[in-house]
């Protein structure tokens, strides 16, 4: 069984319904959700004239591997009505690998770890609650260090 931890965020529409709708297509087409981070309202990363987003690490087990993995979370944003345009724009979803179990991925579609975790407070603060002790396979460093040494200033309250 793989373990994977994912990153939700919507800042279009009803983002928590957003959020709930992604959990649920997940457990149908991905596996089991296990742990689910509280819900957080983050202001905009890089493109700061949007709406917030609200955002959420969820665990998830599967019998997938990441490329197959990938492929699905790709499909499950297509289906919601995500339209990719520019970098940063807001959407309606997004769901990004974080972690697939402890590998190391750098295939051009897919980069696992995920490569600004150590830059945005967003993912680390939901991250450090569901697993502070989580050692990131790349900087050998925990979550809760992390964030610890995390320079990112954006606002990232608890909803």
């Amino acid at each position: 069984m793989n373990k994977t931890y994912l990153l939700l965020g919507s800042n279009m529409g009803n983002s928590r319904q957003q959020l709930l709708t992604a959990i649920k297509k997940i457990t149908q087409q991905i596996g089991k959700v296990t742990r689910q981070s509280s819900l957080y309202a983050t202001a905009a990363w890089g493109n700061i004239s949007q709406p917030d987003f609200l955002n959420q690490v969820i665990v998830v087990e599967t019998t997938l591997n990441a490329s197959e993995t990938i492929d699905i979370i790709l499909n499950i944003e297509n289906t919601m009505g995500r339209i990719r345009t520019t970098k940063n724009a807001p959407r309606i979803i997004d769901i990004d690998i974080l972690f697939f179990n402890k590998e190391v991925i750098t295939e051009k579609r897919l980069v696992v770890p995920h490569p600004e975790i150590e830059n945005r407070r967003f993912v680390l603060i939901p991250l450090n609650e569901l697993s502070p002790n989580f050692i990131h396979p790349v900087s050998n460093k925990t979550i809760h260090l992390l964030l610890a040494a995390c320079t990112d200033t954006l606002d990232v309250k608890k909803f």
